[in-house]
């Protein structure tokens, strides 16, 4: 996208700090100028996730100035990084560039190098701000990685075993909770997972054996699809890509069985699989008639939805499929590149024909805000998924909001997640929980209460 953008909803390259700290036990040091890694912290604006192992104040940063760019900042990173040695316990440190790196050439990659040849576990990444944003500079990491610390290994292929790629950290303010369920769904299947990132990882261990992965699973409509083919090119591991996040009893239903099927696992066990987890959703859906029967008139049904690709499509898909919800604006926030984007226009063609003309690629939270806001204020029958850039206007329509992505400011996220079967579930009682507060509709329609307040 050329020009300005108000209110973004992701930082530059070095952003994939955040990607780092993910990994658990592993540390950023950063060599550029000084608050950059404050700027690009988006954890404690991802619903107060906290710093991580190493993150906040503890990132170790060369704060580079005038001197640098004459003199050249190489020698400064070289002493940083020897004093993270001295004073972090880290299983991996990942040396990341900034602008001012990036402009006067300071190489560091060539400094990781130095030290990796003396056995220490460290990698550099070039994710200078002007090579793109953070989705961008999440691949960058993540390649830089398995180049240099994961390497160039024979595969000894374990049957089973499965990479996931999917959020990006703190971009998707449940990545947390997203990577757990995706974990537990797989494990359900009999699989055994190295999902890479979170509370659910067991850190570099599961980036080592990376190359004896069965196969890689990427949850994602884009991100993250240039390095499970590049795994392919690397290790020969094949790759099944599975565009939309698996939210409630249909999507993951189909999910688990293509995964099922990629995996060579026997039909019959993963039916018997579903068939067990469908009766438990299903049970609880039922349950719901009574609610919806005597509240039909109350409830909400248009549905607009602000947020990355990958949970704003999952989110879509179970609303639109299980209960009804007609979709009036999918404004995709991740600004991918212009192939990147014809890519996630298809897969939303191909989910949603009935709706294609609705889907906006749209980063600037401003411009968000001019197409739904006068929409909002016609109608009480709304539910818009979002962030804080559109929590205060749609709330002052007397619509209902909830969060899907940053910045949260509003609301502690820990492990919540809207994946799966329970996802489902989840997503539905926050819907309408939210549509009760502060608020007795019972015996009125919704707009009739809307009216009188």
């Amino acid at each position: 996208m050329k020009g300005s953008i108000s209110q973004p909803r992701f930082t530059c390259a070095l952003g994939a700090q955040n990607t780092v700290l993910a990994i658990p036990h592993a540390i950023p040091v950063v060599h550029a100028g000084p608050g950059c890694a404050a700027t690009v912290n988006t954890f404690t604006q991802s619903g107060y996730q906290g710093e991580c192992y190493a993150g906040g104040n503890q990132i170790p940063s060369t704060n580079t100035n005038e001197s640098h760019v004459v003199f050249g900042g190489e020698k400064d990173l070289r002493s940083e990084v020897e004093g993270a040695f001295k004073v972090m316990k880290g299983d991996l440190f990942v040396l990341l560039s900034g602008c001012t790196a990036g402009i006067i050439g300071d190489n560091t990659q060539s400094v990781a190098e130095e030290f990796a040849e003396r056995g220490y576990p460290v990698v550099g990444a070039e994710t200078s701000g002007f090579k793109g944003n953070s989705y961008i500079g999440h691949e960058i990491v993540v390649k830089a990685i398995i180049d240099q610390f994961v390497g160039d290994v024979e595969p000894n292929v374990e049957k089973g075993l499965v990479n996931v790629f999917a959020d990006v950290p703190a971009q998707n303010p449940f990545w947390r909770g997203d990577l757990q369920q995706l974990k537990l769904l797989l494990e359900k299947l009999g699989l055994k997972v190295n999902i890479l990132f979170g509370v659910s990882s067991e850190g570099v261990s599961e980036w080592k054996n990376i190359p004896d992965a069965q196969f890689n699973l990427l949850v994602s409509p884009w991100v993250g699809l240039e390095t499970v083919e590049y795994l392919q090119k690397k290790y020969g591991t094949p790759f099944l890509h599975y565009p939309i996040l698996p939210v409630g009893g249909s999507e993951t239903s189909k999910f688990l069985r293509e995964v099922g099927k990629f995996a060579g696992l026997e039909e019959s066990f993963v039916e018997k699989v579903i068939t067990r987890e469908e009766k438990i959703f299903y049970d609880y859906f039922v349950g719901t008639a009574d609610f919806f029967a005597t509240l039909l008139i109350n409830l909400p049904y248009e549905l607009y939805i602000s947020g990355d690709s990958l949970s704003s499509f999952g989110i879509t898909k179970f609303l639109e499929e299980e209960l009804g919800y007609i979709p009036q604006g999918v404004f995709v926030t991740d600004n991918p590149s212009q192939k990147n984007e014809d890519k996630v226009k298809k897969i939303f063609e191909s989910e949603f024909p009935e709706y294609k003309d609705i889907l906006a690629f749209e980063p600037d939270s401003e411009k968000i805000k001019f197409a739904t806001e006068e929409k909002l204020q016609k109608t009480g029958r709304a539910v818009v998924f979002g962030s804080d850039w559109e929590r205060n206007y749609t709330k002052a329509s007397g619509n209902i909001f909830l969060y899907s992505s940053a910045p949260v400011n509003q609301q502690l996220i820990l492990s919540k997640s809207y994946v799966g079967y329970q996802g489902g579930l989840k997503l539905m009682e926050d819907i309408y929980n939210t549509m009760f507060e502060g608020k007795t509709i019972t015996g009125q329609t919704f707009q009739e209460k809307l009216g009188k307040q």
